[in-house]
């Protein structure tokens, strides 16, 4: 996988990851004509499109497109079950994901996707082990802020 854009309806990106160098002018002209493209397309059309020289895979989950380029010889199913199994973790994370949750919690869905995708490629494929890793990571945090509040009253 070369990036995954989230971007709202109304053309508002709203998470950006990109698996492949590129100046961030060109990452700012390449997001643009997707969502451009993208919300053009009839709700009907395919959610697979060739665009320049990778393979677009789109999938519109409430008022939210998750979309991936890949490879020309990647599998389009399999990037659709990746971007399904991403909406399930954040469905558990957040209870019925909404756009104002990526919006106000935008570093837990990057850390959710981190945990999922390394370098473009899945890393882990169970539900269950990635949402341990974020309960893990959101008690490291909430340790570290009980701390922070304990030294900043002079406890600690």
């Amino acid at each position: 996988m070369q990036f995954m854009l989230l971007f709202s309806r109304q053309g508002k990106l709203r998470l950006q990851k990109w698996y492949v160098a590129h100046p961030d002018k060109l990452k700012k002209k390449i997001t643009r004509e997707l969502i451009t493209t993208i919300l053009a397309r009839k709700p009907k059309m395919s959610s697979f499109l060739e665009w320049k020289d990778v393979k677009v895979v789109y999938k519109r989950y409430a008022s939210l497109y998750f979309c991936c380029a890949i490879e020309q010889n990647d599998n389009e199913l399999l990037t659709l079950e990746i971007i399904h199994r991403y909406v399930e973790l954040l469905d558990k994370y957040f209870g019925s994901v909404c756009e104002l949750d990526i919006i106000f919690n935008f570093e837990k869905a990057y850390f959710i996707l981190d945990e999922l995708l390394v370098g473009g490629e899945i890393q882990e494929t169970s539900k269950k082990n990635v949402l341990k890793a974020i309960a893990a990571q959101d008690l490291l945090q909430e340790d570290e802020a009980v701390e922070g509040a304990l030294r900043e009253i002079g406890l600690l």
